[in-house]
């Protein structure tokens, strides 16, 4: 886990030593401190709260919308005919998937539960790090998806960790996905922004 959060981006040293956005001290007291480090006895200052209350804000909206999603689909679109949005270029179609985002790798679904409940435990470790606004966002979509997947595997058939996800966004000539799925998409696009940018989990800023 510590060598996916240097991968990520967020610098694993004392709240004290971070640089703030202009290159001062984020530990520092007066101004600096109220901006987002920490205060003179090492508190979490209120933006990092509040950085962490959006992502796991975000995180509850994604999960909670792709909760309640598959709860209709189960109920009122499986083994029924698809409904057609956009004549064939758009249905609804509920199916079953074993394998990870998009129908891949349906023989490694162990696997790929596996790496959901990493990755929402890598996030959880980063979020007592978190100074950047676009980086919780990006993070709580990835939670929220990670979750309503891994949700899937636990509780639905064949069984515990084997469990098929349930998708019914079905494009022509695309795979068939949820929102979940697209959470996590969307949450990865984010990140690749914001890492050109070169912005970091901590809201500092860097040019290579």
């Amino acid at each position: 886990m510590a060598e996916a959060e240097r991968i990520i981006g967020t610098p694993d040293t004392p709240d004290a030593e971070r640089p703030g956005p202009e290159g001062t001290p984020a530990g520092g007291t007066g101004a600096a401190a109220d901006a987002g480090g920490t205060d003179g006895a090492g508190r979490t200052a209120p933006r990092s709260r509040r950085r962490i209350a959006v992502l796991f804000g975000v995180a509850a909206l994604a999960y909670a919308l792709d909760l309640v999603s598959k709860l209709i689909v189960v109920a009122h679109l499986e083994h029924h005919a698809p409904i057609e949005i956009v004549g064939d270029w758009l249905k609804l179609e509920a199916i079953r998937n074993a394998g990870a985002a998009f129908g891949v790798g349906e023989a490694f679904t162990v696997i790929f539960t596996a790496i959901a409940a990493a990755v929402i435990v890598v996030i959880a470790r980063l979020a007592r790090k978190l100074y950047s606004l676009p980086w919780a966002v990006a993070l709580g979509l990835l939670l929220g998806g990670a979750l309503g997947n891994l949700t899937d595997r636990i509780f639905r058939a064949p069984g515990v960790f084997e469990g098929a996800v349930v998708d019914f966004i079905a494009p022509k000539h695309f795979a068939v996905f949820n929102l979940a799925d697209s959470a996590i998409v969307c949450g990865g696009i984010l990140i690749v922004l914001l890492s050109f940018r070169g912005l970091d989990p901590d809201g500092t800023v860097h040019k290579d």
